[in-house]
Formats: structure tokens, sequence, C-alpha cells
């Protein structure tokens, strides 16, 4: 979603694609035990293979999809095979994108419509922690002066939430129509008209920072 998110802002795409990538690797090696230790607080028994398979299987194998990607099409002294193949795969993302949040509306619409204050209560918490981080990483993005093509995706990704690990998880322990399963729906429900009205706001205030455009090698 990052990358969408980066793409809708004008972000550079290089910068992005290595913050992404040290993201990834950071929750490869952390989702796993962080998850763990939070469920255990609750009392709630999570099986580890469950965990490190939704890791494998929302992480590693993205991200290592994406670095054999790169270095079949990239070349150091012509980058136009690569450019051309990310440039054709956006459709793709974008429809992918809304495909997900429509299925995942479509399993969950009776439990949400059934149950409209739980929706809200999980809701609000994750629109104060949204808007406030993004503040936070906006103001220092522009106290730092950085350009407007690399604070806007870094805010993103600091604001994003891994809820595709979460959505996972859930499913796979409590069910599809699970009361977890539904708490991260709500936060792809939250999460996605949020980001889309931040990517408005970045865009609105681009006048805000420098303008001048970095292109990380």
């Amino acid at each position: 979603m990052v990358f969408v998110w980066s793409h809708l802002t004008r972000g550079d795409a290089n910068y992005t694609l290595v913050q992404v990538s040290v993201n990834d690797l950071i929750m490869i090696f952390a989702f796993a035990p962080i998850a763990g230790f939070l469920l255990g607080v609750t009392d709630v028994t999570v099986p580890w293979d469950t965990l490190l398979l939704s890791v494998l299987l929302y992480d590693v194998i993205p991200l290592v999809a994406g670095v054999i990607t790169r270095k079949i099409l990239d070349r150091p002294t012509n980058h136009a095979r690569l450019s051309h193949f990310i440039h054709k795969l956006k459709p793709i993302s974008v429809a992918g994108l809304l495909a997900t949040v429509v299925l995942l509306f479509g399993f969950q619409a009776e439990t949400i419509l059934a149950h409209p204050l739980a929706i809200v209560l999980i809701a609000i918490p994750l629109l104060i922690q949204t808007y406030g981080i993004f503040a936070i990483a906006y103001g220092a993005a522009r106290a730092l002066k950085l350009p407007h093509n690399v604070a806007a995706p870094a805010c993103m990704i600091w604001t994003s939430n891994f809820f595709e690990l979460a959505v996972a998880v859930a499913i796979s322990l409590f069910g599809l129509h699970s009361g977890a399963a539904l708490a991260t729906v709500v936060g792809v429900l939250v999460e996605v008209p949020v980001m889309l009205s931040l990517v408005a706001f970045a865009n609105r205030t681009r006048h805000c920072f420098d303008g001048v455009q970095v292109e990380v090698q």
C-alpha cells in the first residue's frame, strides 16, 4: 500500500523502495515476537507457526520477489526496463488493493452492519493514532527541510499499519467471521480513506517544502 500512497504523492520511487525494504526486513524479525508478546499479555494463545507463516507469506515472499525482479530487470546504466515494468504494474497494484478491500468488506458486511457501535469504538483510537503520527512525522520532515518527494512517502510509511499481517493472523487463528477478524477489517476500513485524506493533504501542502527533488540511487 505504501507504494500506492507514494505514487499518489509523486514520491521518489527509489527512496520508497529502500524505505519499504528496510521496513520489511525489520518486520520479518520483529512482527512475530511483538505480536506474540502483546497477545500473550491478553492471555491469548497464538501458535508461533501461524505467526511465522504469516510473516513468510506477506513479508518474506514479496520482498524476495521484489529483489529478484529488480536484479533481473535493472541495470546500473539503464533503468528503462525496470521503469517500464513498474509503470505497467501500477494499475494492477491499485486494482489489487481495491479488490482486497472489497472482498474483506464483503465477507464482513453482515457483521459490520449488525454491530455499528463496535465499529465506531474500534475506529476512534485508530483515527487518533493515524492522524497523530502523521502530524508528528510531517512536522519533523518540514523541520528537517526534507524535499517533499522524500517527506511524503516517509510520513506515509510512518503512518501506515500492517493490517495485511493482522488480517492473516486473525483469520488463521479465529476464523473469517470472528471478532478478531472484524477488528482487523475495520482497521483496513479506517486506514484506506484516512490515508487517501493524508495523500490529499500532502499534495495540497507541497508548497510548504523547499521544492527541491532528490533522487535516491
